[in-house]
């Protein structure tokens, strides 16, 4: 199983369709990319993520964007607080 969303490369922020196929794939979701809210709430009421998820994502960013997320980075609860903030930190990172 690849873990490139279609037309990312490791050198490239992801969009939101590419960063909802990514978690999808990575947490063996059951639905569909297109069914994450761009901004609804990646924890508890939202997509229902917990820590563990969060650490996957994270491993996964890591591996497919360059982007180091650490579990001691006190802006994680903004970072992962939807798909949007999600994108906007590694695009971010990207630019840095």
């Amino acid at each position: 199983m690849s873990t490139t969303p279609t037309g990312a490369t490791p050198d490239t922020a992801p969009s939101l369709a590419e960063l909802a196929d990514l978690i999808v794939s990575a947490l063996n979701l059951e639905m569909a990319p297109s069914e994450i809210d761009p901004d609804a709430s990646l924890f508890g009421e939202g997509l229902g993520l917990d820590s563990i998820d969060i650490l996957e994502i994270a491993l996964v960013i890591s591996k497919q964007y360059g982007v180091q997320l650490r579990a001691d980075d006190e802006n994680n609860t903004r970072i992962f607080s939807s798909l949007r903030s999600l994108a906007d930190y590694i695009a971010s990172q990207k630019a840095a």
